[in-house]
């Protein structure tokens, strides 16, 4: 299993005792345990590298409940280095999965929450270190979850004020927002005029403001700015008129330090995926780059992106 970019994040925050730097597993081991990448990146920490490597990293959930993931680095056209294929749970729509790590440093984990069937979900995903095997766990966290097209997820967890929100996309046009402690999540109202929207994910997470990325079934892009405070509204920045309406799914990973994103829009009717570069999110001003159609099958009827506890967003 591919933990090296995760791992590189996680060192990042302490968890490892080591510094992010980038590079890859050893080579001469076509298929390295995670026990020994982890040991690689360690060795490698003294290198010290001045930026962190870009790519986008991602799972694609089936109808019967696999996972296949993969890494996709910009290029053009894009390089694709495949993860491999785990038993999870059916999912109609799922947010971020989040790698994090127990205070012992013993155990690593995935987190994060899905609907299934009407129902919303926490899973907790464990990895064993050694043999890379992948045991999820979940539990229902409540019903009424049927009419919801997809969600997203954001979680600051930098400084205080801390919050860990889930925005979710009705089919009645409406944007809601539930605040999520584990398995407590509490609703913290809804935003109408989203009837025309279609795909969504997290570019910015900051103590004042959350920022979605989100397409219109017309094609068009926008950025949704989201105060924290509940009194507030979002402030809508068109980004693009056209050239979005093929997605079904996004994801977005910081790439650069100026706050960059990279942005995957994935095609559920073709299992393709779609990759591109943005400049720091400042509405039409903004810039992209589009990499293209990466080299590979992304199956599954929703898309999450893979990070960290400690990873934010700051793409605008």
């Amino acid at each position: 299993m591919k933990l090296q970019r995760f791992a590189l994040a996680l060192a990042g925050a302490g968890l490892f005792a080591a510094t992010a730097v980038s590079g890859t597993a050893v080579a001469a081991d076509p298929n390295p345990s995670v026990k020994s990448r982890i040991a690689a990146l360690k060795q490698q920490a003294a290198a010290k590298a001045v930026a962190e490597p870009c790519s986008s990293l991602l799972g694609g959930v089936t109808a019967n409940g696999a996972v296949n993931s993969l890494e996709i680095l910009p290029g053009k056209p894009p390089k694709v280095e495949p993860w491999f294929d785990f038993k999870f749970y059916a999912a109609k729509a799922t947010g971020t999965w989040y790698l994090a790590q127990n205070a012992s440093g013993s155990q690593l984990y995935y987190y994060g929450v899905f609907i299934q069937a009407g129902n919303l979900y926490r899973h907790t995903t464990y990895i064993n270190q050694d043999t890379g095997a992948v045991t999820p766990k979940i539990a229902k966290v409540g019903g009424g979850w049927a009419s919801f097209k997809t969600i997203a997820t954001s979680n600051y967890s930098i400084t205080a004020p801390r919050h860990a929100y889930i925005y979710g996309l009705n089919a009645n046009g409406k944007l809601y927002r539930y605040s999520q402690v584990g398995t407590a999540v509490k609703s913290l109202g809804n935003f109408a005029g989203f009837t025309s929207f279609k795909a969504l994910t997290v570019v910015s997470e900051t103590p004042t403001y959350d920022t979605l990325l989100m397409t219109t079934t017309a094609g068009a892009l926008y950025t949704v700015r989201i105060p924290v405070a509940a009194s507030t509204k979002p402030v809508l920045k068109l980004v693009r008129k056209t050239g979005f309406a093929a997605y079904e799914a996004l994801t977005a990973h910081n790439c650069g330090v100026r706050g960059g994103t990279l942005i995957v829009g994935i095609d559920h009717d073709t299992d393709s995926a779609y990759q591109y570069a943005f400049s720091k999110f400042n509405g039409t001003a903004t810039a992209i780059t589009a990499y293209g159609k990466a080299p590979a099958v992304l199956s599954g009827v929703t898309t999450a992106p893979f990070t960290t506890h400690y990873d934010q967003l700051v793409g605008e």
